[in-house]
């Protein structure tokens, strides 16, 4: 169905098609209640024959309309007409990532992780609002011309895949980008996004999917059963945490894989500064308070010992009812056990009760602020062990004794041959400034956190420098400070400059559209079109909708029609033919001898008089009509004699030529 030229709900006018896949078809189009330019994607047929699949599908879309993220392609509305289903979104202007990838194949790592920290900056605003996209792939990701990433179709994968069409391998995405356990019908959740942005990176790091056959059932079964082949092994090049993290996306197990977009996105920032670091951990390295199973070998090993046991038991009583005498001796010797044992401790239960049942104990000596020696001779008479712990600390001098432990108060004890542990300051610690102009700001907080810096933050605006990005410093890059300092980072907040959008001015008189302009530097050029009305705006160099900094240049093209005026040519041909002009005479008839010369002028091409003139004539008038300036030509005899230009636009046109 072709809906170039149509008007859907009333208010957007299709203008082109953009776009093929699918699932729908893409057009451009124009919202003629707010003026601007959207993109309107249009179900194919086979999707609204399914009143099940109608109402998950207005649900999914409104869900996904409240997402509001720079890397998220806004959903303006959604409706349907005449079983015209379709959602209307955010006009991006810029290539997708699967045309860049065919185009460039094998894409530079840093870039390639830009991209994967915007799109699971915006996995992770759609997680936490409960939507899976369940359909990450490069053909659903779209970079702009200034090379920010924009994920579409939130929540709509949603819609289709829980409808009774069958949509596989044709309808929603590709198979190549599908998490195992969606490949296997399973159960999807935020997770299967992780690992289709895995599949994504592996692509643009390698120019290559991870794995691919000739149908889509073949590819299903290698995402559920083979391990792809590490992306560092097809591009040597890829760093070695990169490549880590890769690998844990793609995790079969989803328990081995990143369990968030922001757990993923920590690893990919922390990429960038240390690209070969070893900081991506597997999740069954950090588990705890793991339970071990026996084994049905294991629990069989131990039922066999019972009976060992017993049997031995049994052997025993055997042997001593064989062999009396061993018996009697073994009764003996624990007689004799009993005897010793009974006394002592009796002893050491009398003791315990004269001395009132209580351990020596050392009191607590207040040792902050000392020094270790000095701590050390506090306790010189008392029986405890000194531990010393060194750390640094801006607040306490070097040396001296920040706190211990156990820790003091007045009157408190310890058992005698305790230990006491004491902390003791090495000052502050220096740490060097860091170059963190050009980051965003939360990564050079961060950074400047890990080195126990306190960060001041400074708004600023600024025309060069992107908002949120470090604009400058201070201190500057290289200098020495200590833990605790306080350093102050200049962000921008973008140019201060007042954003407008664009308004509509097509068809609007000259000035008109200057009034609606008021607000952009307005340049007006002149064109002129017979077919549309004279004086009014036939074009306009920024589209409308578009929104731009205030006072921007626009460029605003109006129809003009010239009138067509009439002037007056005065000819002197005796004076234009000079010595020409003389008429001699027939001496003996006294008769003028060719007295008279072929006359014609000619205004832009076209001739306005033609006859027979006598050559000293000073009078011939002839009229001269056109548009502006025209070109005026005079023949004598077909031979050119002179050619001037004409302005027709001054008020009661003359030409003199003489």
């Amino acid at each position: 169905m072709n809906l170039v030229g149509k008007v859907i709900g009333n208010r957007y006018e299709i203008l082109e098609k953009i776009g093929e896949g699918g699932m729908a078809t893409v057009y451009k189009a124009r919202c003629n209640i707010l003026k601007r330019y959207v993109a309107v994607k249009v179900l194919r047929d086979e999707f609204t024959t399914d009143e099940e699949f109608i109402k998950r599908f207005h649900t999914e879309a409104q869900s996904a309309a409240s997402l509001t993220h720079p890397n998220i392609v806004s959903i303006y509305d959604v409706g349907n007409e005449e079983n015209i289903y379709y959602i209307v979104m955010e006009l991006v202007q810029g290539k997708t990532l699967k045309e860049i990838i065919n185009e460039d194949g094998v894409l530079p790592w840093k870039w390639s992780v830009n991209i994967a920290i915007q799109v699971a900056s915006a996995l992770e605003m759609a997680h936490r609002n409960n939507i899976v996209h369940r359909d990450i792939k490069p053909h659903n990701i779209i970079i702009t011309e200034d090379g920010i990433a924009k994920v579409t179709d939130f929540g709509i994968a949603k819609a289709v895949s829980n409808s009774t069409i069958t949509a596989f391998g044709t309808t929603i995405g590709s198979v190549h980008y599908f998490s195992p356990e969606h490949a296997r019908g399973g159960y999807t959740d935020a997770k299967s996004d992780i690992y289709s942005l895995g599949v994504v990176m592996y692509e643009m790091l390698t120019g290559r999917v991870p794995f691919d056959a000739d149908t889509p059932v073949s590819i299903a079964l290698k995402h559920m059963q083979e391990k792809p082949v590490e992306p560092i092994k097809l591009n040597p090049s890829i760093p070695l945490a990169i490549n880590k993290i890769i690998m844990k996306a793609m995790e079969k197990d989803i328990s081995l894989r990143y369990q968030s977009a922001t757990e993923m996105l920590k690893d990919l920032s922390m990429s960038l500064k240390d690209p070969e670091g070893s900081f991506v951990k597997r999740n069954s390295e950090t588990m705890q308070y793991t339970q071990r199973i026996p084994s049905l070998n294991e629990e069989m090993e131990e039922e066999k010992t019972k009976r060992s046991m017993n049997k031995k038991q049994k052997g025993l009583a055997k042997y001593f009812e064989e062999h009396p005498r061993a018996k009697k001796v073994w009764i003996t010797v624990i007689a004799l056990a009993i005897i010793v044992l009974i006394p002592l401790i009796g002893y050491l239960a009398t003791k315990l009760i004269l001395d009132g049942g209580k351990t020596p104990q050392v009191a607590l000596k207040d040792v902050k602020n000392m020094t270790v020696d000095e701590a050390k001779a506090a306790y010189k008479n008392d029986k405890v062990n000194i531990e010393i712990e060194e750390v640094h600390d801006k607040d306490v001098e070097e040396g001296k004794i920040i706190s211990q432990e156990p820790p003091y108060s007045a009157g408190k004890t310890v058992d005698e041959n305790s230990t006491i542990k004491l902390i003791v300051s090495l000052g502050a610690q220096k740490v060097e400034m860091k170059k963190v102009v050009g980051m965003k700001f939360d990564e050079a907080k961060e950074l400047l956190e890990e080195l126990k810096l306190e960060v001041e933050k400074v708004e600023e605006t600024s025309k060069t420098v992107e908002k949120d990005y470090v604009t400058k410093q201070d201190p500057e890059e290289g200098e020495e400070l200590k833990t605790g300092d306080k350093v102050k980072v200049y962000v921008s907040i973008g140019t201060g400059i007042k954003k407008i959008n664009v308004p509509y001015v097509i068809g609007e008189t000259e000035s008109s559209a200057k009034k609606k302009l008021s607000d952009l530097e307005v340049t007006v050029v002149y064109e002129e079109d017979t077919t549309k009305v004279n004086g009014k705006v036939l074009k306009q160099s920024i589209d409308a909708g578009e929104s731009v900094d205030e006072g921007t240049k626009i460029t605003i093209t109006v129809n003009r029609i010239e009138a067509i005026k009439t002037g007056t040519i005065k000819l002197n041909l005796k004076s234009l033919l000079g010595e020409d002009s003389i008429i001699d005479k027939d001496p003996e008839t006294d008769t003028e001898i060719n007295p008279t010369v072929n006359l014609r002028i000619e205004v832009d091409g076209d001739t306005v008089y033609r006859d027979a003139a006598r050559k000293d004539s000073t009078d011939i008038t002839a009229t001269a009509s056109g548009k502006g300036t025209v070109t005026v030509k005079i023949f004598v005899d077909e031979i050119k004699k002179k050619e001037v230009q004409f302005d027709l636009s001054v008020e009661n046109p003359t030409l003199i030529i003489d």
